[in-house]
């Protein structure tokens, strides 16, 4: 890792700290848990505050309907933690094109799935967790009941989420979406930055979470509102699926990367494409030895297989992840040498024709934590598209995720929508060792961004020796496959994109930041010397002590 800020005066650096750290997109979350660090808890206790408070501070990314993943570094190994739900009992695949459908729904009942943000934070504490758990959600409890001012990118977030409904009530009676202005733009509240929120029932439904330990949500009720409001507006989820299966412990997926190995959770998340991506990549010189400036501009020839790598890898991956309990996903053959050796020669000079990838938004949050004694988490969180399913059940604050969207209506197509059944999964955690030891958690949040931004957090993690917050700072590219093209960032140059068109890509600057996704990251360093830092795109900053 190289940092030499007098050679780059103005940039921003990584936080250092000792006892413990917290990164994610919102300050006041990264507060909360830093707060339970303080107070004696560990680095899955503030995991799981900073994820509460997520769900009050930034419900336009996340929220108690959410689903949620995991890596956790318990001081000598790597457990992961799939908390992804599964579609109800009685929503099928046939039902849904008998009823002439030939894509599954956005919005809506249909789009929901049964949420597993809950009971994953409930399933982590429970094997990692050191204080008790209604004190680990109290700090988000707080912050729902004494309220907050809306910071800049969750302000605009929210504003969009607001007019979407209000435009989607406009045209015609929905009443699935009946409860969410009255709870997310009460009396025609604007969300504007700076403007003031709060909410009792947020608070009172997450003060029930932590003394049921999660147990209301599913079985309480918490769950016996979802249902009736379910039952009352058009929606098949009932008390069963809510009560059915916990989260699952999962075994991490590597693969080396230099003399580093990149891990990330398995199917049915889209993880697994970063990880062929960067095996494909194995096969070519770094894009440049040792420390390269921040403000230098980026390599055409080492984006362009980039590029090329994770179109390949991206078309694997939607071709074949699935839920593993229904369908068999050839994990050891999609990263094993003879695909990946034929991937990597399909790589040419120039862009290949345009792959069908799906390429959906994603609205997410994604946390990283770590204590003094060498615990770490990599968590991520999200509703998929902005606030989810627009479904709020009234008078909990509880907003469901539109997960449900991630299925096929395909028949025969190993995604396809079946009760009981986890969707394709766009939101990973990632984690970094170094023979075996480890260098932390790291993520990128934005669908399909995701696994593209993890390619090059690694990338210039491992081959340019960036600090974790210079990896995240640099210019970034994003494969958009809907558009057939490829978006770059205006700091990546002009040279960049006349290169880029030069070898055959259909390029353009992107007109904002958001497609970029939203990162943080933590490295420790042999002394145990915490580096933690943020996304520049996003209203957070890291926090430590």
């Amino acid at each position: 890792m190289h940092l030499d800020p007098l050679a780059e005066p103005g940039r921003r650096a990584p936080v250092f700290a000792r006892h413990g750290a917290v990164c994610t997109s919102q300050p006041l979350a990264a507060q909360a848990g830093l707060s339970i660090l303080r107070a004696g808890g560990n680095a899955v206790d503030a995991a799981i505050a900073t994820a509460a408070a997520l769900t009050v501070v930034e419900p336009c990314s996340n929220g108690l309907g959410s689903d949620a993943f995991a890596l956790v570094w318990d001081g000598g190994n790597l457990h992961g933690l799939n908390g992804s739900g599964r579609a109800p009992a009685g929503l099928t695949a046939a039902g849904l094109r008998d009823a002439g459908l030939t894509a599954m729904p956005a919005l809506g009942w249909t789009s929901a799935t049964v949420p597993g943000a809950v009971r994953a934070w409930a399933d982590l504490h429970g094997r990692f967790g050191r204080l008790p758990f209604a004190d680990v959600v109290e700090p988000a409890a707080q912050l729902a009941e004494e309220g907050f001012a809306l910071s800049p990118v969750v302000a605009w977030g929210w504003g969009r989420g607001v007019r979407a409904v209000t435009d989607r009530l406009g045209r015609g009676s929905d009443a699935s979406a009946s409860g969410f202005l009255p709870h997310f733009a009460p009396g025609g509240w604007v969300p504007r930055v700076g403007a003031f929120w709060r909410s009792d029932a947020t608070a009172a439904t997450l003060r029930s979470i932590g003394e049921s330990v999660g147990e209301e949500f599913y079985a309480g009720e918490l769950a016996e509102r979802i249902v009736a409001f379910a039952s009352a507006t058009g929606g098949v989820l009932g008390a069963d699926d809510l009560a059915g299966p916990r989260a699952e412990g999962v075994a991490p997926i590597s693969v080396p990367d230099r003399d580093h190995e990149v891990w990330e959770i398995p199917p049915n998340g889209q993880g697994i494409a970063a990880l062929i991506a960067l095996r494909i990549l194995e096969g070519f010189e770094p894009a440049g030895p040792g420390p390269v400036p921040e403000g230098e501009r980026p390599d055409p020839a080492a984006w362009h297989r980039q590029i090329e790598a994770m179109k390949l890898a991206l078309a694997d991956t939607h071709a074949l992840v699935a839920d593993p309990a229904f369908v068999d996903v050839p994990v050891a053959e999609l990263l094993g040498e003879a695909h990946i050796g034929r991937r990597r020669a399909a790589l040419g000079e120039r862009a290949a024709p345009p792959v069908a990838v799906d390429p959906r938004a994603s609205d997410t949050v994604y946390l990283c934590t770590a204590d003094a004694e060498g615990q770490q988490v990599s968590f991520i969180q999200s509703n998929f598209a902005g606030f989810g399913s627009h479904v709020v059940v009234p008078g909990t604050g509880i907003a469901l995720q539109n997960r449900g969207w991630g299925f096929s209506l395909e028949p025969g197509h190993p995604n396809e929508l079946a009760p009981g059944k986890r969707p394709f999964h766009t939101i990973i955690p990632g984690f970094l060792t170094r023979g075996g030891e480890p260098v932390g958690p790291f993520g990128v949040m934005g669908g399909h961004m995701q696994a593209q931004g993890h390619v090059q957090v690694v990338l210039d993690t491992v081959d340019l020796g960036d600090d974790p917050q210079t990896a995240l700072g640099r210019p970034r590219w994003f494969y958009d496959a809907e558009a057939e093209r490829v978006e770059v960032e205006a700091s990546a140059g002009p040279e960049i994109v006349a290169s880029l068109a030069s070898r055959g890509h259909a390029v353009q600057v992107a007109p904002h930041a958001g497609v970029f996704g939203r990162g943080q990251a933590i490295w420790r360093l042999a002394d145990g010397t915490l580096v933690a830092a943020s996304e520049p795109r996003a209203d957070g900053y890291p926090a430590g002590w």
